[in-house]
């Protein structure tokens, strides 16, 4: 699917794709069409008003954005103290961190930023790196029909030295999505005897981003070994009442369980 889209020039058109395809616009649309139903055809006009509406009060809450995560994108565990101890100095292995968005300018600094995404996976990244004195990469260029800028790999790169005190070994500044990321990433890292790559980014994120890099690894000769670090998974608990209603932190949790959903389907 995503090579669909290239060829028929739709590519830069992505984010706007993306938008018109998942919540609220398909379900406000369908209320509109329960609405215009509503003087010809009542029964069925408040059939889609009700469901249009309970769609959306249930994709705003985080008890279904949790199933989704679960069930769709069946995020891998965290990496535990034996795992992390396995890693300290591993031979031929170094630890990648995928961008998760930018911020042209932020005012108070007076210069581009990252989002908050980016800066928590960097920062789980290079403390893994401390962990384990395992050497880090960033990936991240200009997502498709972003502005002109700095990429997220060179606003990563400033943050990291100046603002934790570790640099980065690698930069990868070209890609645009998830795919490129890791063909291109997998090209920069090859070259330099790595075996593994420590592959960290949040867990809603994590199993598209394996199936990539597998992908690539296998595209460009194989031998490369991915280990998952997933960062950001929730606290295991029961659902409780307030679960069910809506909340910014549900309808930010269903939006992006099906944005990756969607994403793994078209192989973005």
């Amino acid at each position: 699917m995503n090579q669909l889209l290239v060829t028929l020039g739709l590519e830069a058109y992505k984010p706007l794709l993306t938008v018109l395809v998942l919540p609220p616009v398909p379900l406000l649309l369908l209320a509109l069409v329960g609405a215009w139903q509503m003087a010809r055809r009542r029964v069925l006009g408040w059939t889609l008003l009700l469901v249009a509406l309970t769609g959306m009060w249930l994709l705003s809450t985080q008890a279904v954005g949790s199933a989704l995560t679960r069930v769709l994108l069946t995020p891998p565990r965290a990496l535990g103290l034996a795992d992390i101890d396995s890693l300290k100095r591993a031979p031929k292995t170094a630890i990648v961190v995928l961008g998760g968005g930018r911020q042209l300018l932020a005012p108070e600094y007076a210069m581009s930023d990252l989002r908050p995404m980016s800066v928590q996976r960097l920062r789980y990244g290079l403390w893994l790196s401390r962990e384990t004195a395992l050497p880090v990469a960033f990936s991240g260029g200009l997502g498709h029909g972003a502005p002109a800028g700095p990429s997220e790999a060179e606003i990563a790169t400033r943050i990291a030295e100046r603002e934790f005190g570790r640099p980065l070994r690698w930069a990868e500044s070209e890609s645009r999505d998830t795919r490129e990321n890791a063909l291109r990433t997998v090209s920069l890292l090859r070259p330099a005897g790595i075996t593994r790559i420590v592959l960290v980014t949040h867990d809603f994120h994590m199993r598209r981003a394996l199936a990539n890099f597998e992908a690539a690894d296998a595209a460009t000769g194989g031998g490369i070994a991915i280990t998952a670090a997933p960062m950001g998974l929730p606290h295991p608990g029961p659902t409780i009442a307030t679960d069910w209603l809506p909340s910014l932190s549900g309808q930010q949790s269903c939006t992006l369980a099906l944005r990756e959903w969607l994403g793994r389907l078209v192989g973005a």
